[in-house]
């Protein structure tokens, strides 16, 4: 199973419209990318976010700047917001990713968490569905076709015209995105695409059905399961000890939490559901090296899946504890998991 972590370059909200800020956090997230590749983790994702409390907003540059100073590790998105944006463009960032990693792009597709991406790139929300359909479709046309012909209802037609430049793997890894819509999954397994799985609250259990209807669907389309990657994607964090670790992530944890969920009007978080969510049977993989390790293991025996994707800054982090937390991934938890699966 590969073993990875993905960032979404969460900054301080009290440094918001602070550029000094973002950029100080553009800098850390760079050095945690190369310390992932350094200690041996298989695959590292940033997000995209069109928000202050963010610093990326394009992540295929944070990814081109870590290309030149990793050798091995794997470079994704975590997503890509493909509704909002244009497919060709999306193509050729990542086929350029693509070509400076000497082949470790990939792109995950999604329709993103938050939807500021969509007025300001001028699409509108009444039609959400399908902006991602037809885009998925002309960014998978792309990556099998040198030159396309193809046309669409939200984007001028393509006539017979070359794109480039073209990828060093043959095809370019598309990976998409759900946090549990059935619809979306059946999508992915019909085209033959690997998956990857938000499991951020609630019990790991509840996301079992879903996983076996994507491996249902698949086979049902003519695809092999074997032959289709699941990433389990989560939040968490590893210390010295689960008192650390519990001790580093409670307050950033609840006040991103809160403003989010002050946003779409959810609940306030608690302690409590912190304190279930970091338990053996909640989403969060937090704790010390064994708690973590016992925790993928646990999740593997649900899933069977082929990668597990960790969230070490649900809020913006001391980044010292970020590095230690990240070297401990690589040295101490990855070896662990990998022995247990042979």
């Amino acid at each position: 199973m590969e073993l990875g972590i993905y960032s979404f370059g969460e900054t301080d909200p009290r440094r918001v419209g602070d550029p000094t800020a973002a950029a100080l956090r553009t800098r850390q997230l760079l050095e945690e990318i190369v310390l992932a590749d350094q200690v041996g983790l298989d695959v590292f994702g940033v997000g995209e976010h069109h928000r202050p409390d963010y610093a990326v907003s394009a992540p295929a540059m944070i990814l081109a700047a870590a290309a030149a100073r990793t050798s091995r590790l794997k470079l994704t998105s975590a997503v890509t917001v493909l509704s909002s944006d244009d497919p060709v463009r999306v193509f050729q960032q990542f086929a350029t990713l693509d070509q400076l990693s000497n082949g470790r792009a990939e792109i995950t597709a999604g329709r993103g968490s938050f939807i500021e991406s969509y007025p300001l790139f001028g699409q509108s929300l009444d039609d959400y569905n399908e902006l991602f359909s037809e885009k998925l479709e002309l960014l998978l046309a792309l990556r099998d076709s040198e030159r396309v012909t193809w046309q669409g209802t939200h984007r001028a037609p393509i006539h017979d015209r070359g794109v480039y430049p073209r990828p060093v793997q043959q095809p370019l890894p598309v990976w998409i995105a759900v946090g549990g819509t059935p619809q979306s999954v059946v999508r992915a397994a019909t085209l033959g695409l690997p998956l990857a799985v938000a499991i951020i609250g609630g019990m790991p259990e509840r996301f079992v059905p879903l996983v076996d209807l994507y491996r249902s669907a698949a086979a049902e389309a003519g695809h092999h399961p074997d032959t289709l990657p699941v990433s389990i994607n989560s939040h968490g964090f590893i210390a010295d000890s689960v008192d650390r670790a519990a001790e580093l992530v409670f307050p950033p944890y609840i006040d991103t939490m809160g403003r989010i969920g002050r946003e779409r009007g959810w609940p306030m978080p608690t302690r409590q559901q912190f304190d279930f969510e970091r338990s053996p049977r909640g989403a969060m993989l937090l704790g010390s090296p064994q708690e973590v390790i016992d925790k993928i293991l646990f999740e593997h025996e649900l899933f069977h899946h082929n990668r597990m994707m960790i969230q070490f800054t649900v809020g913006p982090m001391p980044h010292a504890d970020v590095l230690r937390c990240i070297e401990l991934y690589g040295t101490v938890v990855a070896p662990a998991v990998r022995k247990a699966l042979g």
